[in-house]
């Protein structure tokens, strides 16, 4: 949350990649460096860390059954913020200078150091207890003490492909046709808020590899949906958006149920690699195909 105060608020203050204004931010003689930095560290970004220690925590408070709920919650709340950071950024880049959401950046990171450094490691080795250690509908019957291949293929494939293909068209719609600042927002604070929305929805439903593909499904059909008919392509991005909200907390339930606490962490991580690597896929090739008119 508090590693999106700066980039999203560009198109708030009327600046895109494109745009002239975006040299003030230019350092050194290579024009691109801060673009690049800015996209070694988000690519170095991962929830796994996060989702692990929340699991094991919830595991040492005897409070498993209450991680999916409180991934879910804490995803929608994030992205809601991210829509606030959106709109508060644009107006503080608009009227104090870069230099200012820069510092208002570094601020909120702060505060995130102090309470990640307060944090306590709960004792790894913990179990879940015996009335939640399966349930009809989840994969908590039979820990996997190593990554296994086919499993996480079926757990980790569904929600990568959803977002990557989400992001896709995300591009698309913000590069083609007209390119009016205002709208540019607009249109990313609804699509925010439909992932919001639905990992807010995750909350109520069983995390399972079922759900993850019947997800992924639903998904496909929405994109072709939205492909197929340009009348279509904004409604079904949103429809797609809410449904990666959705796919991902369930997808971070059920590897954090199958796993074992030694390969949760890792897990989670092949999962996140693996949403970058079909992001970047996606994206390459949505650069390469004609704009929408």
């Amino acid at each position: 949350m508090v590693n999106q105060t700066v980039l999203p608020c560009m198109p708030a203050a009327g600046i895109t990649p494109q745009s002239p204004a975006t040299s003030s931010f230019r350092v050194g003689a290579d024009p691109d460096a801060p673009d690049v930095v800015v996209g070694i560290r988000r690519f170095v970004e991962s929830p796994s860390v996060d989702q692990a220690l929340l699991y094991r925590s919830c595991l040492a408070l005897e409070r498993e059954p209450d991680f999916q709920r409180i991934e879910s919650r804490s995803r929608s709340l994030q992205l809601v913020a991210l829509v606030a950071f959106i709109l508060a950024g644009g107006a503080l880049v608009e009227t104090w200078g870069f230099a200012a959401g820069w510092m208002a950046e570094a601020a909120v990171s702060v505060v995130g150091v102090v309470i990640a450094w307060a944090m306590v490691e709960p004792p790894p080795g913990i179990g879940a207890p015996a009335d939640v250690a399966a349930s009809p509908g989840d994969d908590r019957s039979s820990l996997l003490p190593a990554l296994n291949l086919p499993v996480f293929l079926k757990l980790i494939a569904p929600a990568a492909l959803l977002g990557a293909t989400a992001g896709a068209m995300a591009f698309v719609a913000q590069t083609s046709g007209e390119t009016d600042p205002g709208r540019m927002t607009m249109l990313v604070a609804v699509i925010t808020l439909a992932e919001a929305m639905g990992a807010a929805v995750a909350a109520r439903l069983a995390p399972s590899v079922r759900s993850q593909i019947v997800l992924g499904g639903l998904g496909a059909a929405v994109a072709i949906a939205g492909l197929g008919l340009p009348a279509m392509f904004v409604p079904a991005l949103v429809a797609l958006s809410c449904l990666e909200g959705v796919v991902q907390p369930l997808r971070a339930a059920a590897i954090q149920r199958v796993a074992a606490d030694h390969v949760r962490a890792r897990a989670a991580s092949v999962a996140s690699a693996c949403d970058k690597a079909a992001a970047t896929i996606a994206l390459v090739v949505a650069g390469s195909v004609p704009r929408l008119r």
